[in-house]
Formats: C-alpha cells, sequence, structure tokens
C-alpha cells in the first residue's frame, strides 16, 4: 500500500509488517448523530498524511462534522503502525480512535490471538451491503483500493507493441530496454510468479521456489531496484528506465501532469484499505458511523477522483469521470485483470522471503 502521493497507501501493506514487527460534503445522516451528546465528540484518526490528509478533510472528516455535530482530527504516520496501535491499545491510552490500514494489517491486529480491533458491526447498513466481500473484513470496511502496476515509457517503445504484462517486463528479448523492479518481496514475488506463467486466480499461497527461479531470469537485466514511490516515479519521468513495477498512486499522477507513461491492467496487485477501531475506545458508536459514512458511492467518488485509488462501492463510478474511472483498479475491465493481495499471506511468510529474499539481491 512509503507517505506520499506521493505514497500509496497502497504503500501502506508494503511497509507495515517491517514496522509492525520492529517496534458530496453535506449528505444528511440519521437525526440521532446530531444530538448535542454527539456534538461533543472528537474521533482521532490516523491517517497517511500529506495529500491523503488534505483530500479526507475535505470530503471526509469536514462532512462527517456538518452532518453529525462529530469532529474529525486527522493524525499522519508514515508506514502503517501496527506497533504502535498495539501499545496504545495495550497501555489503554486511547490515543486514537480509528486508524486507516490495509487488510494485511487488520489481519495482523486482529487474528492469531491479536485482538486490537473492534468489529465495524455494519452488516445491517444498506450501502456498506453493496460493497464486494473481497472489499470487507469483520473489522474494517475497505473504502478504498491501491495497486501496483506495470508501466512503460510510450516514447520508449519500439517496433509498435507495446508491453501487456509481466511476462513483458521480463521479455528483454522483445521488448529492450532499461527495466527496474522493487527491492523488497511483496509485490515483486507476485509479478515473478505471473511472469512465469502462474495465473493470477492461484498466486497465492505463493511458490517461493518458482518465484526466485524467476527473478534469476531478470535480474542480470533489471538496472535498477528501486525502495520508494518517489525513486520509481522519478526513474519512468526521466526516461532512465522504459518500463518498471510501480504504485498508481505515483504513476497516475505523473500521467496526469503529461509524462509519457501506460499502464498495464494485466496482473495489478491490489488490495482495499479501510479504517480499524482501536479496540477499548470511548467513541467506538462514532466510529462505527464514521465507517459508514465512508462507505457512501458519492463521497468515495470524489475520493477517487482526487487521489489514484480505486472505490469499493460500485456505485461510485456513476460519478466519476469516464476517463479518469478507466485508470482505476476497481473499474471493472481492470478489476477482473488483477490479482487481490491475500491479507493472510504476508503476515505468515514475510519473515523467511525478506531474508531469502535480501540474501538473493545480493549474490
Amino acid at each position: 500500500m512509503a507517505n506520499d502521493q506521493k505514497k500509496p497507501s497502497g504503500a501502506s501493506r508494503r511497509d507495515f509488517i517491517r514496522l509492525g514487527v520492529a517496534g458530496a460534503a453535506g449528505i444528511a445522516m440519521p437525526a440521532i448523530w446530531t444530538s448535542a451528546k454527539a456534538a461533543s465528540k472528537r474521533l482521532v484518526v490516523r491517517d497517511s498524511g500529506g495529500v491523503y490528509s488534505d483530500v479526507y478533510s475535505k470530503i471526509l472528516y469536514k462532512p462527517f462534522l456538518q452532518a453529525t455535530g462529530i469532529e474529525v482530527m486527522g493524525v499522519a504516520s508514515g508506514a502503517e503502525p501496527t506497533a504502535q496501535i498495539k501499545s496504545i491499545v495495550d497501555a489503554g491510552a486511547k490515543t486514537w480512535d480509528m486508524a486507516e490500514l490495509s487488510f494485511p494489517a487488520v489481519y495482523l491486529l486482529s487474528r492469531n490471538g491479536s485482538n486490537y480491533l473492534e468489529p465495524v458491526n455494519l452488516d445491517g447498513n444498506a450501502t456498506v451491503a453493496k460493497i464486494p466481500a473481497q472489499f470487507k473484513d469483520k473489522f474494517a470496511i475497505g473504502h478504498n483500493v491501491y495497486t501496483t502496476v506495470m508501466t512503460y515509457r510510450t516514447d520508449m517503445i519500439k517496433g509498435g507493441k507495446a508491453p501487456s504484462s509481466w511476462a513483458d517486463l521480463w521479455d528483454v528479448k522483445n521488448f529492450p530496454g532499461r527495466r527496474a523492479l522493487r527491492k523488497f518481496p511483496f509485490d515483486t514475488v507476485e509479478e515473478a510468479l505471473m511472469a512465469a506463467g502462474t495465473p493470477t486466480s492461484v498466486v497465492y499461497p505463493c511458490d517461493l521456489d518458482k518465484a526466485f527461479k524467476s527473478l534469476d531470469a531478470v535480474k542480470p537485466h533489471i538496472d535498477i531496484w528501486w525502495t520508494t514511490g518517489a525513486q520509481a516515479e522519478q526513474i519512468l519521468r526521466s526516461g532512465e528506465v522504459a518500463m518498471a513495477s510501480t504504485w498508481l498512486a505515483r504513476v497516475l499522477p505523473a500521467i496526469d501532469a503529461g509524462a509519457p507513461l501506460a499502464i498495464s491492467w494485466s496482473g495489478h496487485i491490489y488490495g482495499p484499505q479501510g479504517f480499524g477501531i482501536l479496540k477499548g475506545g470511548d467513541n467506538v458508536d462514532a466510529c462505527r458511523q464514521f465507517v459508514a459514512f465512508c462507505a457512501d458511492p458519492k463521497r468515495q467518488a470524489e475520493v477517487a477522483s482526487a487521489l489514484a485509488v480505486g472505490p469499493s462501492h460500485p456505485d461510485a463510478f456513476q460519478f466519476i469521470d469516464p476517463k479518469r474511472a478507466k485508470n482505476l483498479p476497481t473499474f471493472p475491465a481492470n478489476l477482473s485483470r488483477g490479482v487481490r493481495i491475500e491479507p493472510t499471506y504476508w503476515p505468515a511468510h514475510q519473515d523467511a522471503a525478506i531474508e531469502r529474499f535480501n540474501d538473493w539481491v545480493l549474490r
């Protein structure tokens, strides 16, 4: 899921585990939430900062205050603070009420003996009911979707045929040019498997032996192993590489700004983000109302029009410019070609995969 949009929240899930282990405004709301008691509430919400905080303040936080009388204060943090959330809940500090999290982080904080999040309990909400199951969890409702895509320079592709898959990034004969991949196993392992012919439907659980064999084949041709979204964007913008894996949150703003870049949606790797409610807080019911507020398709359309994320509610596309919609991960034609991040996989396999990948890169 990097704190930029220059971060994808997509970058969120990419960094959360390491840190976790290491250390249309004014839409009416039910009258019950406009009581004097509600007006005294304030929700403190961890978000990704930067442009995310700006967009959320305009589209989510301030309209929620106007509709309910409940203030929402965004507090920025970089990568997903799973360790910090555990500390807050364990100490009973109640520093944050909610935190925006990828679903692997939600899993890490709510399963296998972890008990740090409250269930959202919105099964009876008609709006939430229309969000597809792959974007919902007992402990979070995805309100936007991030993704990793294969991106290429349109002015550096020779012969008229554009690359259209991870296999093409691996194919140096038919698609010559400098290449870049992320220097981390998350996404890179999945890409290697698809390049080796693994269907999108069976990428998980990842066959690491097959993935590293595939990486062995392309390793001599990878000119840059990028480590940040800013670096990936820069090397594509400058023409230092002809094609690369990157986060949509980086490449779409570059395209909007006129960079000669294009996206392949074949095998893009996507995942939802939702607001997790910290266990034992004083404002759990108000948090649930805010989660439902963020499920509204018109609001999701506004967020998707401002950030390089896809809405989780299918009706949101009725309110998004068609040109914009075609460059979002949950646009139906794109969604059907992608791989949903399996939220249980990396929390269980990260340590071995990271150690193996780091050793492999150095060889």
